[in-house]
C-alpha cells in the first residue's frame, strides 16, 4: 500500500550515519600496505570520506606527491577492507533511529539512496541493526548511474511505494542537493555533518541541526 502522507528518502554516509573514521581507516589500509603510514586523519578529513573511497585516495596520493596510478589498483582493495572492517567504529547520529521510526509511524515510507556500493550499504545497515527501517534502498550500483542523476532516487521512492511529486531527500553534501534539484523534490541538508553550516550555502529548503528537529521539517515541506 502506499504511503499516506509521502516518502522520506535519507542518505547513508554522513546523513543516518558517521561512517568516517572506519571509511578513513578503509584509505588508510591501502597506503600502510605500500609502507607510507596513515596518510589520512580520521577526524581532520572526516569529509573527504564522504566523498567515497577514490576520492579518499585521491587526496592522500596527491600529499604523498605521488602520481596517483595506483589509486584503481588500489580501489577494489579499499572496499575489501573496509567490508570486513565496516562497523569498528561507525555508528548511527544521535537521535536518528527515533527520527526514522516517528516518520514511519506519521504516515510515510522511508528508504535509503546512498552512493555506497549496495552490498557494502545492506551489510552496514544489517550490522547496526536497522536495516528493517528502510521499505527501500539503492546504492552506487544497483542502477548504471549514480546520485546525482536522478534515476537512483527515484528507484528509492518507488522501491518504498511512493511517489516522486510527494518525496524529499535527506543528505549532507552537494550531491544530495543536486540529486534533489535533478529530481524536482525538496531537500534536507544536514549541519551535525563534518561539513558543517557550508552547507547553508547549497540552498536547500531546510536544513537541521539535529534528528529531533526532522519529522516537522518533513511535515512543513510536505504539506
Amino acid at each position: 500500500m502506499a504511503p499516506t502522507r509521502g516518502t522520506v528518502i535519507f542518505d547513508l554516509d554522513g546523513t543516518l550515519a558517521d561512517t568516517s573514521r572506519d571509511l578513513i581507516a578503509s584509505a588508510n589500509a591501502c597506503f600502510g600496505r605500500r609502507g607510507l603510514g596513515d596518510v589520512l586523519d580520521p577526524v581532520a578529513d572526516a569529509a573527504v570520506a564522504f566523498h567515497g573511497g577514490r576520492a579518499m585516495l585521491r587526496l592522500g596520493y596527491e600529499r604523498l606527491a605521488h602520481d596517483g596510478g595506483w589509486m584503481e589498483e588500489d580501489y577494489p582493495y579499499l572496499l575489501d577492507w573496509y567490508g570486513a572492517n565496516i562497523d569498528t567504529h561507525t555508528v548511527m547520529y544521535p537521535g536518528a533511529v527515533e527520527a526514522v521510526e516517528a516518520l514511519r509511524a506519521a504516515g510515510y515510507a522511508v528508504g535509503v539512496c546512498t552512493n555506497k556500493p549496495e552490498g557494502l550499504a545492506e551489510a552496514l545497515l544489517a550490522r547496526l541493526g536497522v536495516r528493517d527501517l528502510f521499505a527501500s534502498l539503492i546504492g552506487a550500483d544497483t542502477l548504471p548511474t549514480r546520485k546525482p542523476d536522478p534515476a537512483p532516487y527515484v528507484a528509492a521512492v518507488n522501491g518504498a511505494g511512493g511517489k516522486v511529486a510527494r518525496s524529499i531527500l535527506i543528505g549532507d553534501t552537494v550531491t544530495d542537493r543536486d540529486t534533489a534539484r535533478a529530481a524536482g523534490v525538496p531537500c534536507v541538508l544536514v549541519t551535525f555533518g563534518p561539513n558543517g553550516d557550508t552547507v547553508l550555502a547549497l540552498g536547500p529548503e531546510a536544513t537541521i541541526g539535529s534528528y529531533g528537529e526532522l519529522p516537522a521539517v518533513v511535515g512543513r515541506l510536505l504539506s
